[in-house]
């Protein structure tokens, strides 16, 4: 009988009244709790992908590599007006830097000198390339999926739309003399609610290596693209599937919400107030550019036109 409490208590098995095995898991969950269905995250994914192709369309590197000097030859040509810029101009098989500022992209001059500060929103729906595409979605979906069966569409949306609009806000601070666009600071905020998680209901996870690996893996990924040309993460628990997990929250946890959410209200007002006063964050902290992009001899972080 001790043995079957252990068990429970580990979410291996549960039995009921009779000892008969009803259900298994390598997670705690509560049976009572209903999970949300998840269609927002698959909304944001499929508004993502057809931005991405909408800018490919415009984009047409055959077309304008005639019109303007181009380095190199356009990748994937028998793509028609779908295909790439070439690689040393963006090494992620994307569009050009001079397509994605007129669409939209993070640029500190743009949003500070003529007033656009729609591009604090606007970047984090556009992307340098392929594979920066396919590393931010393959994340949103892993983790927002999720996040949105276990709090639902409202809290995630909330937290998605905020953490990649406060990502931008301090690409702005940071980056000045190139582009940035990309839901990396988005996906960060969800990282984070999916850490805080993992923390909080620490005691209820039986499988905690495999939690923290998927976070550090995942936090990785966007970090190795995060510093490639024009992708900014700046902008930037492990959740198991099935039911709701019921969280343990104390006194002392409230308190540190409230704290928490007093901290972000005031950074944020303050690092849009320095933004828009036209400080330069890099003379605060002179590396914080590197963290946004490394320049290498394949590739230059200064913006191309």
């Amino acid at each position: 009988m001790g043995g079957d409490d252990v068990e429970n208590r580990e979410g291996r098995a549960k039995r009921n009244s009779n000892g008969v095995n009803i259900a298994s898991s390598t997670y705690m969950m509560e049976d009572r709790e209903s999970k949300w269905t998840s269609w927002l995250v698959p909304m944001f994914v499929v508004a993502n992908v057809a931005v991405f192709i909408i800018v490919m369309h415009l984009n047409d590197c055959p077309k304008n590599s005639r019109t303007r000097p181009v380095v190199g030859r356009c990748v994937a040509r028998f793509l028609g007006r779908f295909s790439f810029q070439p690689l040393r101009e963006n090494p992620l098989f994307g569009p050009s830097s001079s397509t994605l500022q007129k669409l939209g992209a993070l640029e500190w001059s743009k949003v500070v000198v003529n007033h656009q500060g729609w591009r604090l929103i606007t970047c984090i729906w556009l992307h340098a390339g392929v594979i920066h595409l396919l590393e931010n979605m393959l994340s949103l979906v892993f983790i927002g999926i999720r996040l949105e069966q276990q709090f639902g569409f409202a809290r995630i949306g909330i937290l998605y739309l905020l953490s990649g609009f406060g990502g931008s806000v301090l690409s702005s601070l940071f980056i000045r003399n190139s582009i940035s666009v990309g839901a990396s600071g988005a996906l960060f905020g969800l990282l984070g609610a999916m850490l805080s998680e993992l923390i909080t209901n620490w005691t209820i996870y039986t499988n905690k290596a495999s939690a923290l690996l998927t976070l550090l893996v995942i936090i990785v990924i966007n970090l190795a693209v995060g510093i490639l040309p024009h992708v900014g993460w700046f902008e930037s628990r492990n959740v198991p599937l099935g039911s709701r997990l019921k969280s343990k929250y104390k006194p002392y946890q409230y308190v540190l919400w409230v704290a928490s959410m007093v901290l972000l209200l005031a950074g944020l007002g303050v690092a849009l107030t320095v933004l828009f006063r036209g400080e330069d964050g890099n003379e605060h902290c002179s590396w914080c550019h590197y963290v946004s992009c490394v320049p290498t001899s394949r590739w230059e972080c200064e913006q191309n036109n």
